[in-house]
């Protein structure tokens, strides 16, 4: 299974925190309205059918489910998913949660969704080529793919690694591992390899003397890149 063990150990032992925004997840919380926008404005949720990959706690299958769209949380954390499903009862949301591999989920529901997310996942996973492959395969055509991941660079390893987890102390010291960081160029290329279409790419930055995050066109730390089938 493309699954890390050590990954999901260390998910596990904050899956109580997920909804609680001045946690360790606050900064999922502040980037979520940007990552929402943007899939909403180039996919457009209402009436959509939705997969989101790597869902968590929910906090991006939530919002989606609130824009209208009919949607799908898979994840490999049984205590994320748990939790996701016990904040439902909060919000009233209509989330499907399931305890699935998105590989498997590819084999048994091919050609089903009419947008795919994989949120802050790749980077967590021993073959993420692998994962793109099932979300384009899950995704009908002319449907839309959306990755969020983080660039592998000197700048990446200063502003995601040292600034975020030992300077600011916004995640965790060990969330992120270097060497598991993806090229925008590389995402494309496997992307492209699935058969899927590079539509566009957007980055996000985070300015740590107003604490806010916004998207920009500035790839070189954290980005997104938007893609049809």
């Amino acid at each position: 299974m493309n699954v890390d063990q050590a990954e999901l150990q260390k998910f596990a032992e904050l899956a109580h925190k997920w909804w609680d925004k001045n946690s360790e997840f606050k900064p999922l919380h502040e980037i979520n309205p940007l990552r929402l926008n943007y899939i909403d404005e180039h996919a457009g949720l209402a009436g959509k059918r939705v997969l989101d990959v790597g869902c968590g706690g929910g906090i991006l299958s939530e919002s989606m489910s609130e824009r209208g769209a009919e949607v799908t949380g898979i994840d490999l954390g049984e205590k994320a998913l748990k939790v996701a499903k016990l904040h439902q009862y909060e919000s009233s949301a209509k989330v499907d949660y399931r305890l699935i591999s998105v590989e498997e989920l590819a084999q048994e529901s091919p050609e089903s969704f009419d947008i795919v997310t994989c949120m802050e996942m790749l980077e967590h996973v021993p073959d993420p080529a692998a994962i793109v492959r099932a979300c384009a395969r899950l995704t009908k055509p002319g449907g839309k793919v959306f990755f969020s991941t983080i660039n592998r660079n000197p700048k990446a390893y200063l502003f995601a690694v040292l600034g975020a987890e030992y300077v600011l102390n916004l995640l965790p010291r060990g969330t992120h591992e270097y060497e598991k960081f993806i090229k925008p160029s590389e995402l494309a290329g496997w992307a492209r390899a699935a058969g899927l279409d590079v539509i566009a790419s957007k980055g996000m930055g985070y300015n740590p003397l107003t604490k806010r995050y916004k998207l920009n066109n500035d790839v070189s730390v954290n980005y997104i890149l938007q893609t049809v089938k």
